[in-house]
């Protein structure tokens, strides 16, 4: 940062000012001084011209008001920014809050304690609460309103000074005697705070100030010091919250009076005078937040009392005495420039990194990237350089993991637009960055790193050189400022050596392409020869350098010092004569030449003599070391290159960081541009030329051809094309002069210099609607190449107007406005696009048109299947694959989609054998992963009916097996059975469809049952494939109609079961029988059950002596005789065919007339089965 005096305000009748604040949103300045003196003053910058901004513009007094009201010296005086508040208070104790009314000020409230005098106060971060100390340990709470939140009276003690903590939490009181309590927001003291910055202080001391910055703004850190307390001996210590044990410890060797924060807490301004001087000397020093010291201001008068800083922390008020002396402050913004992009970092109150703004200012994008611990950025060509502190976070890809040692910082490279290319894990401390187009150099005070870093795609012309050289080996170097480096050392990059101590530490860096110049705290500065760092020669200056800059040709360095004077180094000799005299003479003496003030310089990139520096509010152009006249501004220089100087006013960007404004970048031309241009249009161009040759230069030849085109004075322009090695230029001029017409050589001009739309009417005047067109299309304009074409009278090239169509649906394309591109792709025909269009818009059903639409085999429509694969869109698919004679993509469609019946309709129409296999293989990956339900379900949608049953019946048997519900059980056997039913419909389908018409229907039927013969291994299964079904549904009929009470129904039905041993356990079967026949009282069959029982093999002795017991205690009451109501057990004898069952019932069916069921042909008594709409067997639907 650079600090100067700027203005000097006197208050009338010389009264002595005791204090100062400044409002930090609305600008106003409150001081207060003796004999009640109580001021209120505004700065504003009036300006009608636009590139007058901030400080350079003239700052006017538009408020200067005196508040009546106090009769003492005014001692204390404090804003409340967020309700425009003012609080004052002199030395009878007498409060004042003023408000602002109608742009005046007007005592609102009025306090007097009349005990003691206030000696601070202090308003909360939101304003809301403000707490006022008296010297007599009195202290007051009151808020915004008026109305006493709390009051206390601290015994024995004087108090000095008050302030908030950020979160209004908690105070701090600041003892007359040094000492600094703690207590919360309601008054209740915590704990003393520990005073580490006096120690071995003896005598006297009392607090200078107390500042704790709220982080209104962010913070420049995570984990940043905020809490400055600063002694009148010049101690100091800035801490990170109230008990925090390693504070930052500064002695300011000076009698402080007063301290504050800038307004993002970057800076801390520490004001009084110099201890130790014979004459008192008023100064503000400035400190970081870690106490690095960053500049002295000297401020005349013989007292100083307080300093406040502006809202926007560009400048800083000082009560000296009787006057008012403002400084102005040119921060050091982390920025930089980069191929037309503008890139600046700031710090946001609700994150903890930096926000970094890459704005490109040609087209006015911006482009945010969040850095955390961001230390510096670098630009130099297109590229720029992030460093950062590492945090445990970030992995280290190529940092020293192979040594072992943790790096400690970053550099990262990036393009114009934020993009990382790549990034170096350093262990330095990169203080010093500095950047070439192909190296970078880092430096912390003891050693520097230079790392040659590699773009993609481009080689350096060194690169090509050292193509034998290993890729990795030799891009980075460390070297010590003590070492003599002879520029041929290689080896392993070894940072160790970069922490010996040196007594001369590293003040500043610079480099160009072939030179790197490193300035050292005593003077000394060193000239190392790149790409292969060779140390080879060093200066000795009498002062120390804070900013370098070497000219384009490295001839001479320009040496900003500490205090801001200019001067200059030649490091080569200039060779115009052999006589030293006559060469300086040529160029300007470098040894007499000084400016002071200066905050910022930069040589011109194309003119070694040429170059612009910031003097206060003022930019000075230099050619040979003599200055152009002035122009006010207070921007930043970009770059300075063909004649033109790029300035940024980052005072006015950082106002509104987010929001960059086009109006804030500045271009100014230098004199000869100006002069040259001014010749050109009120001379002419022979003397414009004749004044250009005496002071050549590219860009001034590069006028003049375009003056002379426009003139189409074709002659000079060509020469001044050839000055200024433009070799299109030349090459135009000469297609020019092949021209006939004079009015087709001016719209050529016209559209040279771009304006297009006069070269395009002119074209359009000659009746060459082509020409018009052909521009139109080499600038891309189709909308107006789509309007030229529509407009001309006659037909106009069909070929050109689908072109036109298309390049306008390739621009909504591109900007994802599909709709708009479907329209003019359409009246294009380019269905490729087409396609991608309907895609993307989920308009599936012009999709299918669009296929439906496309001829055979065209090469769209593989593109169109896949699309539709990815949407599960089958039908659609498989007819995109067929239209393209593609079936073996249709049926790896139709099997990624799960489609299998689609699959093997298509697999056998199209005779392709791999189908079953590909289905064995996923329904035994099925299996093998334990998904047999799956499986069903897989062969059941490829039609493979019998497989499928195969493997029903087997998960039934395997369920029965288990135990497991009896109805689950019935419910897998029926879904076996109905997929058998299904078996056979599809044989017979196939074997109508092959006997179409020829034979009868008995004979296709008794063929698809020999076909049923001769494929199905399992006979067993197809023939009696409801046996299973059967058997659990009569076993569960059987129990519920013994539940129901119905005891000979369940008998009969339990009898039933009989026939069904293979399927359900014989146990089962007889036990329940037993017991519905014994309920029946048909103790006959019982005896017969029971007897069946005790005669099976697989029970064990147990078990057995239990049945036999359970027997013996049935039959010993009762005799085993059925009684007559039980009826029969048996079918009647002489029956040869099985009678049918009901199904409803369990009855034997003898009538002739039942009903069926048309799915599992089952039968029923007409009468039962009136009540059930569906088929108590297999449940298929009765209607």
């Amino acid at each position: 940062m650079f600090i100067y005096l700027s203005k000097k305000i006197a208050i009338p009748n010389n009264i002595r000012l005791k204090c100062v604040s400044w409002n930090k949103d609305q600008g106003f300045i409150a001081c207060g001084g003796d004999e009640g003196l109580l001021k209120v003053l505004k700065l504003e910058t009036q300006t009608d011209d636009a590139k007058l901004k901030g400080l350079a513009a003239p700052s006017n007094l538009s408020m200067n008001q005196t508040l009546e009201g106090h009769s003492g010296a005014v001692q204390v005086v404090t804003w409340n920014e967020q309700y425009q508040k003012l609080t004052t208070s002199d030395q009878n104790g007498l409060i004042i809050v003023w408000m602002l009314y109608k742009g005046c000020w007007y005592e609102e409230m009025i306090n007097n304690r009349n005990k003691s005098v206030v000696r601070s106060m202090s308003w909360n971060a939101d304003g809301q609460k403000i707490c006022i100390v008296y010297e007599d340990g009195a202290v007051i709470v009151g808020s915004v309103d008026g109305n006493r939140i709390w009051g206390k009276e601290l015994k024995g003690i004087q108090l000095a000074h008050v302030a908030w903590s950020p979160d209004s939490k908690i105070l701090l009181f600041g003892m007359a005697n040094g000492e600094i309590h703690i207590y919360d927001n309601q008054g209740n003291f915590i704990m003393k705070m520990t005073v580490s910055c006096l120690h071995n202080v003896t005598g006297a001391i009392s607090i200078a100030g107390i500042h704790w910055y709220a982080g209104s703004e962010g913070y420049v850190e995570p984990d940043c010091p905020c809490l400055a307390i600063c002694f009148d001996n010049g101690r100091c210590q800035v801490m990170r919250y109230e008990s925090d044990e390693s504070p930052v410890f500064i002695d300011t060797l000076m009698n402080v009076a007063s301290i504050q924060w800038n307004q993002c807490g970057s800076v801390l301004a520490v004001a009084g005078s110099l201890r130790g001087m014979e004459k008192e000397v008023n100064v503000v020093q400035f400190y970081t937040p870690f106490g690095e010291h960053l500049r002295t201001l000297k401020v005349p008068g013989k007292q100083m009392t307080e300093v406040a800083w502006e809202g926007g922390g560009l400048r800083i008020g000082l009560a000296v005495d009787s006057y008012i002396y403002f400084a102005n402050i040119r921060p050091d913004y982390k920025w930089g420039y980069c191929s037309n992009t503008v890139v600046y970092a700031y710090t946001k109150p609700d994150r903890m990194e930096y926000c970094v703004v890459f704005w490109d200012t040609k087209n006015n994008e911006k482009f945010v990237k969040y850095v955390k611990s961001l230390m510096s950025i670098t630009t130099s060509g297109d590229f720029c350089i992030l460093a950062t502190k590492a945090d445990d976070t970030h992995p280290q890809e190529d940092a020293d993991v192979e040594s072992g040692n943790n790096a400690m910082y970053v550099l990262v490279l990036c393009n114009s637009i934020g993009t990382p290319l790549d990034s170096k894990y350093i262990d330095i401390d990169p203080l010093f960055v500095t950047m070439t187009k192909t190296h970078v150099i880092a430096a912390s005070k003891e050693a520097f790193y230079t790392w040659q870093y590699r773009v993609a795609k481009k080689l350096t012309a060194m690169e090509i050189n050292q193509v034998s050289r290993p890729r990795k080996e030799g891009r980075e170097r460390v070297y010590h400022i003590d070492d003599s480096p002879s520029g041929t050392t290689e080896g392993p990059l070894d940072f160790a050596k970069a922490f010996t101590a040196t007594r001369d530490p590293i003040c500043c860096t610079t480099a160009t392409d072939k030179t790197l110049i490193v300035g050292r705290e005593s003077g000394t500065i060193h000239k190392y020869s790149l790409p292969n760092v060779a140390l080879v020669q060093k200066y000795t200056l009498n002062y120390r350098a804070y900013q370098l800059s070497l000219n384009c040709t490295s001839s001479r360095l320009a040496i900003i010092d500490i205090s801001g004077v200019l001067t200059f180094l030649d490091l080569e000799v200039r060779s115009s004569s052999d006589d030293d005299s006559g060469s300086q003479a040529g160029t300007g003496d470098p040894s007499k030449f000084e400016r002071k003030d200066v905050w910022d310089m930069q040589w011109a990139n194309d003119n070694p003599d040429l170059f612009a520096m910031m003097e206060k509010t003022r930019m000075y152009v230099f050619r040979n070391l003599d200055p152009e006249e002035p122009i006010q501004t207070s921007g930043y220089i970009c770059n300075f290159e063909d004649l033109e100087i790029k300035s940024v006013l980052l005072d006015e960007i950082m106002k509104d960081p987010e929001r960059p404004n086009k109006d804030y970048l500045i271009n100014f031309e230098i004199r000869s541009l100006r002069d040259s241009r001014a010749l050109i249009e009120k001379v002419g161009i022979e003397d414009a030329s004749q004044f250009i040759e005496d002071n050549p230069h590219p860009r001034l030849w590069r006028l003049l051809a375009e003056a002379a085109l426009q003139k189409l004075d074709l002659k000079t322009a060509e020469q001044a094309f050839v000055r200024c090695k433009d070799y299109q230029g030349i090459e135009f001029v000469k297609s020019l002069g092949n021209l006939q017409s004079e009015a087709m050589k001016q719209a050529e001009v016209a559209a040279y210099f771009g304006r297009f739309e006069e070269a395009e009417r002119m074209y359009l005047d000659m009746d060459r609607r082509d020409l018009a067109i052909s521009l139109r299309i080499k600038l891309g304009d189709w909308f107006r190449v789509l309007q030229l074409l529509k407009t001309g009278s006659g037909d106009c090239d069909d070929a050109l107007l689908e072109q036109a169509y298309n390049a306008i649906g390739d621009y909504f394309a591109d900007r994802q406005k599909w709709v708009n591109a479907v329209q003019y792709y359409l009246q294009g025909r380019n269905q490729e696009r087409l396609a991608e269009c309907y895609y993307m818009l989920e308009d599936y059903d012009g999709l299918e048109r669009l296929a439906s639409s496309l001829p055979e085999n065209h090469k769209l429509l593989p593109d169109i299947g896949q699309m539709f694969v990815t949407v599960g869109m089958c039908e659609q698919t498989v007819n995109a694959y067929l239209k393209c004679n593609q079936p073996k993509a249709a049926v790896d469609a139709c099997v990624h989609l799960n489609q299998w019946n689609k699959a093997v309709e298509l697999a056998k129409n199209h005779n392709m054998k791999e189908i079953n296999s590909l289905l064995a293989k996923y329904a035994s990956h099925l299996l093998e992963k334990n998904k047999p339900l799956e499986a069903v379900e897989l062969y059941r949608k490829a039609h493979h009916f019998l497989e499928a049953a195969k493997l029903m019946f087997k998960i039934a048997d395997e369920e029965a097996k288990r135990r497991t519900r009896p109805l689950r059980v019935k419910k897998l056997y029926v879904l076996a059975a109905l997929l058998v039913e299904n078996y056979h419909s599809q044989v017979k389908i196939s074997q109508q469809n092959k006997a179409k018409g020829k034979t009868s229907e008995a004979t296709s039927a008794l063929a698809g049952l020999l076909e049923e013969d001769a494929t199905s291994s399992d006979n067993r299964m197809v023939d009696s494939a409801w046996r299973g079904a059967e058997a659990y549904h009569f076993f569960l009929l059987a129990q519920r109609q013994l539940y129901e009470g119905y005891m000979v129904k369940a008998m009969k039905t339990a009898l039933h079961l009989r026939d069904y041993e293979d399927i359900i356990p014989v146990v089962e079967i007889y036990s329940l029988l037993a017991i519905c026949s014994s309920a029946n009282r048909a103790f006959s069959t019982c005896s017969r059950a029971f007897i069946k029982l005790e005669s099976l093999e697989s029970l064990s002795p147990e078990q057995r002596q239990l049945y036999e017991d359970l027997a013996l205690e049935i039959f010993t009451k009762h005799s085993p005789k059925n009684n007559h109501m039980s009826g029969q057990d048996n079918a009647p004898e002489g029956a040869e065919v099985k009678l049918p069952t009901c199904i409803v019932t369990g009855w034997t069916i003898s009538e002739y007339q039942f009903w069926m069921c048309s799915v599992c042909k089952h039968c029923a008594l007409e009468n039962e089965i009136g009540s059930h709409n569906f088929c108590p067997l297999c449940h298929s639907s009765l209607a």
